[in-house]
């Protein structure tokens, strides 16, 4: 369902069914980003481990699934003074929707 601001929200579905976490974005790509920057980072975007995400968009049928990997990075030179010398940066990929039969 969408919100009045336009975004709509996304549950994150565990290999069990159990939906913890929530995630919100104009897109599914954009809550899947958000998932994937959860995930463990690695050293380097090559050493980063695929992970599989499914976000359920709340509302619908609908699970939308993707690759997700993290991997950790040293913040631009022009990032401001709270930001941390390391970030995290994520990226997906989708593999596809898929319909609940519940």
């Amino acid at each position: 369902m969408v919100r009045e601001d336009g975004k709509r929200n996304f549950a994150l579905r565990e290999a069990d069914g159990t939906e913890d976490s929530v995630f919100s974005g104009n897109t599914p790509r954009q809550a899947a980003l958000k998932a994937a920057r959860r995930l463990d980072p690695a050293p380097s975007e090559a050493a980063a481990e695929r992970v599989p995400l499914e976000l359920r968009e709340k509302g619908t049928d609908k699970v939308h699934k993707y690759e997700g990997w993290a991997w950790e990075e040293t913040a631009p030179d022009n990032s401001p003074d709270w930001m941390p010398e390391e970030i995290t940066e994520a990226n997906v990929s989708k593999e596809g929707i898929e319909h609940l039969d519940e």
